[in-house]
């Protein structure tokens, strides 16, 4: 798929899944995360519980950089729970989120829109609609592998970000593609500090929430997107399940410093 088509594909994919289940169980999107050592759980709000294990991954994501009382930017926001967990739990100055989608968008604002210091904006994570040097924390959760131009996103990111400022990224990658990210990644505005494959994380939440997504799909999805939606979704059995699981994609978290 040309990146042109690839990047149009994803669009109108996202503003069908943002018109489907508007209730606050469908306000996060990612795969999940769940470490096997509990004492690292994420502490949580009886409120957040059913979202426990969505809101790990962004844990994992927003606890690994700087962010409180700073600037902070979500690329690829989505539904908003991910923003509006970071906003809440980890206290940035501000929190912007910027998603592709202005059905995601819309949805997001509304969902959130008790949050004063978070806000959602239409936006195309190519062409970062922002000064230079805006940003001290830019997080990309589950979201880089369906830009059209990835190595254009990371330039953007640099640009984007203050000197000294971090940016945290959680995605995946099929394994015969690694070698190409790992190149994209290696630039000079930036250096990785921290990196760690967490596929085995990501399936143990996929094991857990199994069931939930598989009600939440029968309830809420209509009948000809079902077997798409439990593809996407990540339920057991799927395609994408079984390559987390035997390693032909990888789930990686990766954390990276601009060059003052």
């Amino acid at each position: 798929m040309f990146p042109s088509t690839q990047k149009a594909f994803w669009k109108w994919w996202y503003q069908r899944l943002a018109k489907s289940g508007h209730e606050d169980l469908w306000s996060f999107m990612n795969y999940g995360y769940e470490d096997a050592d509990t004492t690292k759980h994420t502490v949580l709000e009886k409120k957040d519980e059913d979202n426990r294990l969505f809101i790990q991954l962004y844990d994992t994501a927003a606890s690994s950089i700087p962010i409180r009382g700073l600037k902070a930017l979500e690329i690829g926001s989505g539904r908003g729970g991910g923003a509006a967990f970071v906003n809440e739990y980890h206290k940035p100055e501000t929190m912007v989120g910027l998603d592709y989608s202005q059905n995601a968008v819309d949805l997001a604002t509304d969902m959130h829109q008790d949050l004063k210091t978070l806000t959602f904006i239409q936006g195309d994570a190519e062409k970062l609609d922002f000064p230079n040097d805006t940003f001290d924390a830019v997080i990309n959760v589950e979201s880089s592998h369906c830009y059209g131009n990835q190595e254009l996103f990371f330039e953007e990111v640099i640009r984007v970000l203050k000197p000294g400022g971090w940016f945290s990224w959680v995605d995946f990658r099929p394994k015969e593609k690694i070698s190409d990210l790992e190149k994209m990644l290696d630039r000079p505005g930036w250096e990785c500090k921290t990196e760690r494959v967490i596929s085995k994380d990501v399936v143990r939440a996929l094991d857990r929430i199994h069931d939930r997504k598989l009600r939440l799909i029968a309830e809420h999805v209509p009948g000809l997107l079902k077997a798409s939606f439990r593809e996407f979704s990540g339920v057991k059995g799927s395609k994408i399940y079984n390559s987390f699981s035997n390693g032909d994609i990888v789930y990686m978290a990766k954390t990276f410093q601009k060059k003052k």
